[in-house]
């Protein structure tokens, strides 16, 4: 599967928004263009390095408040016939608060979710020589990406980005990110990870760091290689 017909299927365009609709969702979940999509793995598929109770709670509470709070946001204007990548990259100083946040946390956690794995290891091919070019190995990489990620005071997301060639990486306050007109550093994300407490807080409480390192064992490196291109 290409980026493009990964966007589709996760992000809500119309051929996905029917395939989303044949799992058969909750009645209580809002009514709107946008729709929250099963996780791709079992709740618990992730364990020990992610609990499934945070899983449960990040995907089925918080996500979904995103995703019920964009539809509200959104209702009776232009913006609701907008696919959610489009809506995202429309994002500026002037869009509401209630569309940047919810819309920004309904793209960035159905990206999450779709880079996750119980895999682990290291990325390969073309996405590995960029890294080690970049950063000169990969854990170099690694070192670097875990100083943003607890850098990055209170709650927001780290993002490995690409620029063309270039790859670098950023990190974003609340729920923005690279794509976002209104972002400091724009790219398209190839890699990103959540921050924010309720990510972690269960297992980790204040140890983000502890999280940070236990992320490199559930990172899909086949998804991520197909993100980078």
């Amino acid at each position: 599967m290409n980026r493009s017909e990964f966007l589709k299927l996760a992000f809500g365009a119309s051929a996905g928004i029917v395939a989303f609709r044949s799992f058969g969702f909750s009645p209580s979940q809002a009514e709107g263009p946008f729709k929250l999509a099963p996780l791709p793995f079992d709740a618990g598929a992730l364990e020990p390095h992610i609990d499934k109770m945070t899983m449960e709670i990040h995907h089925g509470k918080h996500h979904k408040a995103y995703v019920d709070n964009l539809n509200k946001a959104v209702a009776g204007t232009d913006m609701a016939k907008m696919d959610i990548e489009a809506l995202v990259k429309s994002v500026n100083a002037g869009t509401p608060a209630a569309v940047r946040n919810n819309a920004g946390g309904h793209w960035n956690h159905t990206f999450f979710w779709n880079i996750l794995g119980p895999s682990g290891g290291a990325p390969k091919g073309a996405l590995a020589d960029a890294i080690n070019k970049k950063f000169g190995s990969f854990d170099n990489f690694k070192t670097e990406w875990g100083k943003a990620a607890t850098a990055r005071f209170g709650s927001g997301w780290v993002w490995l980005i690409k620029n063309g060639n270039d790859i670098e990486i950023t990190s974003t306050p609340n729920q923005d990110n690279p794509l976002m007109a209104l972002a400091e550093k724009k790219g398209t994300p190839v890699l990103g990870l959540d921050v924010w407490e309720h990510a972690y807080y269960l297992k980790y409480q204040n140890r983000r760091p502890e999280y940070v390192t236990a992320f490199w064992n559930v990172v899909d490196w086949n998804k991520v290689g197909k993100n980078f291109g």
